[in-house]
């Protein structure tokens, strides 16, 4: 009997009168907007973020309070995409050319794609994908022009590996400093794409060709000259990231991407690729992306990002209670993997092996973890990464010794954080030169 006052409540019925209740709701918040426009005490107010990082212009949008039993209300409905829950708001810290990843705020090691550091040079290049189309030429026996559905049409693979900026140090940094101002220039992803190596022997090398130029498609036409023995062993022709295509500020649709190398030398928009008997000698690699050293030599093509660490809590701007504190962080090297990390808590002192999260993955951010009973006096912490051919992360100065003081690039030294008697924490100042 439909027209039956006591019929069953379906499940329709209970999704429309949630609807319906949702949309009352709204309605009633329209309302409330509209009469108290202007008001400091409206909950879809907005204000302007003090926190660290945050560039002039960019709000941050006060979260509506929790209902005090969950349980006892309708939640919201399924979304087109999913969304951060609105008590956690994790940011880049952006500039002009580049922003950087909060290192502090994040947990494992993949970093979420919109929190991913972004570094370019001419701004970010938009491609519509069907007009996209890849070269490869040069010192091959079959030239190559191939489309986006071309390219996926390849095998592919999976890898997990950082992405790191080589001017990724703030040698001069004040004490109130977040972990993402020093050295956020840094991110892992899960990258999908088709080995170089399987492209290239499609073209097939002619065995003259010792180097290849990447030439990207933005508005500085960045293009860096890489040694064929990278392109056969673990580079790629990545178009996705963390499950998904590309972030346009990530290269979309297609990047050349080198494990464990400098950023810049993973051209992103890429367009062309050619193959040469020696380097290009282009300004990426001559002008720029060098090393002057203080004997007067100049060291080039330093791609490989050397192992590296920091202490991601306890930093500033928190503040710790005596007692046991775990003391975590991050550590990474373009060597491959992270085999040890030390952890200092008297200014390098003395040190301790620190345990490894897994999974360790080579070319990939490792997580770190040290149990620390803090007395409650003043204290230094620091961390220091080894990687599995033995390298050491240096400390400043004999960063400085090796190298001198004016180069600008692939500056990885121990760096610290100092914990006052009151529990805050701040960044250790150290001199530069």
């Amino acid at each position: 009997m439909a027209d039956s006052p006591k019929r069953r409540l379906t499940r329709r019925d209970l999704l429309l009168g949630a609807a319906g209740a949702l949309g009352a709701a709204g309605v009633a918040g329209g309302a409330r907007e509209a009469a108290g426009a202007g008001s400091a005490d409206s909950a879809d107010s907005v204000e302007p973020s003090s926190g660290a990082g945050v560039s002039a212009g960019q709000q941050t949008v006060r979260p509506e309070p929790a209902p005090a039993d969950p349980s006892k209300v309708q939640g919201r409905l399924p979304n087109v995409l999913g969304e951060r829950s609105p008590f956690e708001s994790p940011q880049r810290d952006p500039s002009v050319t580049s922003s950087r990843t909060p290192l502090q705020e994040l947990h494992g090691i993949i970093t979420p794609s919109d929190l991913h550091f972004e570094r370019h040079h001419a701004g970010v290049a938009v491609i519509d994908p069907e007009r996209y189309s890849l070269l490869i030429h040069g010192l091959v026996e079959r030239p190559l022009v191939l489309s986006l559905s071309e390219l996926k049409r390849f095998p592919s693979t999976s890898r997990v590996h950082f992405l790191e900026c080589s001017g990724n140090f703030r040698s001069r940094a004040g004490p109130e400093t977040l972990a993402q101002q020093i050295c956020g220039l840094t991110s892992t992803s899960e990258w999908t794409g088709v080995p170089l190596s399987t492209v290239l022997r499609e073209v097939g090398v002619r065995p003259e060709a010792t180097w290849l130029l990447a030439e990207g498609q933005d508005g500085a036409v960045m293009s860096r000259s890489i040694p064929l023995e990278k392109a056969w062993d673990d580079a790629m022709l990545a178009y996705g990231q963390n499950g998904e295509a590309l972030r346009p500020e990530q290269g979309y649709p297609v990047r050349l991407f080198l494990p464990g190398w400098e950023g810049n030398s993973n051209v992103k928009w890429l367009r062309r690729i050619e193959l040469l008997d020696g380097p290009a000698m282009t300004r990426e690699e001559t002008a720029r992306y060098t090393d002057p050293l203080a004997d007067g030599r100049v060291r080039q093509f330093s791609f490989i990002m050397e192992a590296r660490s920091i202490v991601t809590t306890p930093s500033y701007p928190e503040r710790i209670d005596a007692g046991w504190n775990e003391v975590r962080g991050i550590a990474w090297s373009g060597r491959g993997r992270i085999t040890r990390v030390d952890v200092s808590v008297d200014g390098g002192g003395t040190w301790e092996a620190a345990d490894l999260q897994e999974p360790v993955f080579s070319k990939a951010h490792t997580r770190f973890r040290y149990m620390w009973n803090w007395d409650g006096r003043r204290a230094e912490l620091m961390s220091r990464a080894v990687d599995e051919s033995g390298y050491v992360q240096p400390t400043r100065a004999q960063l400085i010794a090796a190298r001198g003081a004016g180069t600008s690039y692939h500056l990885n030294p121990i760096t610290g954080w100092v914990v006052e008697p009151d529990g805050r924490v701040f960044y250790k100042e150290e001199p530069w030169g």
